[in-house]
């Protein structure tokens, strides 16, 4: 994908989530994540891309955690 496909995708998705709303923001992510995991061959390649995404989650949620602590 090219940068120029790239953000023309992250647009569309970030106006059809402000087109949901805040309240159905979570369904269309789920949706479209289950089409796109539909695409692949097998779960081989989807798994370690679910695992990517909640370690970066993780780490971010650990730091943030860090941030408000008192020194």
């Amino acid at each position: 994908m090219t940068d120029t496909d790239l953000d023309r995708s992250y647009s569309a998705l970030s106006q059809a989530l402000a087109e949901v709303g805040q309240e159905r923001a979570q369904l269309l992510l789920s949706m479209l994540c289950l089409a796109l995991i539909a695409r692949q061959d097998s779960a081989s390649e989807v798994l370690p891309l679910i695992e990517r995404a909640r370690l970066q989650l993780a780490a971010d949620t650990a730091q943030q955690h860090r941030a408000v602590l008192p020194r």
